[in-house]
């Protein structure tokens, strides 16, 4: 059997001892499944033995879960979780702090998955009672159980337009409204903030409604990340806090496949190793970019030979590139370990 070890940050093989207790393969500790593992095969992250939980680290921070007498939600809230561990496998590699809201109720992080409330019918139109928004509020991620149907996903980027839209994105996305809350409001930081994004104190329904109404900023291209971050600075934070995770986890990737250009492996961002012992203390934002331009451009490549879109449709301006590396700093800062 094969299982994630939280305080590791490594899958393990598991075997059991004399006393019916799985023993993971790279420290000899006992663990036990996580309930959604044993009961839903959901999950694939382990519980200490001496964990009284019965949820792992992950499901425990998941508030409300899809109606599992539908069908297909059990699959759609599996895609759910497994986005959101990679977002959170990242986020305990980088340090940050994760406490869900039973323990911190004004701080914690939580997850809800929900569903747009059944239709009315009314001659051939249908009607949606109550429609779900995906969103952050007050540390409570609320994602739509919508975005995890691959077909209704693109349907939708279609409809808005947009050229890159992915399950795994939307958690890295609202992560971005919470680690705001969490590392930069009502912290010096601000300061620096609002140079670089603006001034988060705009009125945020007037600047939804113009981006709406409008569409993006004319010269968006030269000033934010993607369209939707030129709306209001907060959704830029959340856009470009988003794009660091797309490119740390990316690059880790690489690395953990050896993956080299012209001879040189790729440099590796994340570390299971502890904070002071840090790649990320070693390694600069600069080498971190370059190596991500480089390796980008080989992932474009390897997709047009297949005749696939591109993999990383974004060119990233130097106004786009400092608030990056803004996020790197603040990430760089923050970086100690809490999960519970």
């Amino acid at each position: 059997m094969l299982g994630f070890v939280p305080d590791e940050v490594r899958l393990s093989a598991f075997t059991k001892d004399d006393e019916g207790k799985f023993r993971a393969a790279i420290n000899g500790k006992a663990y036990r499944q996580c309930q959604n593992y044993s009961e839903h095969d959901i999950c694939n992250w382990m519980v200490p033995e001496e964990d009284s939980n019965v949820f792992c680290q992950s499901c425990r921070l998941t508030e409300i879960i899809p109606n599992l007498s539908e069908p297909e939600n059990k699959k759609l809230w599996f895609r759910l979780e497994q986005a959101k561990r990679r977002l959170l496998y990242t986020c305990i590699s980088l340090g940050l702090p994760i406490v869900n809201r039973f323990i911190a109720p004004d701080t914690g992080l939580g997850f809800a998955f929900l569903k747009n409330q059944e239709t009315d019918q009314w001659g051939n139109e249908l009607f949606i009672k109550q429609y779900v928004s995906t969103g952050h509020a007050n540390g409570l991620i609320t994602i739509n159980l919508d975005e995890a149907d691959h077909s209704m996903r693109m349907e939708t980027r279609e409809k808005m337009g947009e050229r890159y839209r992915t399950l795994l994105g939307h958690f890295r996305h609202e992560s971005g409204h919470y680690y705001w809350d969490r590392l930069i409001a009502n912290r010096p930081e601000i300061g620096e903030f609002r140079r670089l994004f603006g001034d988060e104190r705009l009125d945020y329904m007037s600047a939804m409604q113009g981006y709406y109404d409008n569409g993006p900023a004319e010269n968006w291209q030269n000033v934010w990340i993607s369209a939707y971050a030129s709306m209001h600075p907060w959704e830029d934070w959340a856009e470009t806090w988003a794009h660091y995770l797309h490119m740390v986890d990316t690059l880790e990737t690489a690395n953990a496949f050896d993956f080299s250009i012209a001879g040189n492996l790729i440099a590796n961002p994340a570390t299971k190793a502890k904070p002071q012992n840090n790649a990320y203390t070693s390694v600069s934002f600069t080498h971190l970019f370059n190596d991500w331009c480089q390796l980008t451009k080989v992932l474009n490549g390897l997709n047009r030979s297949m005749g696939h879109e591109d993999a990383y449709p974004f060119i990233i301006s130097i106004s786009a590139l400092d608030k990056l590396r803004f996020v790197h700093e603040i990430v760089m800062k923050n970086s100690h370990e809490v999960v519970a």
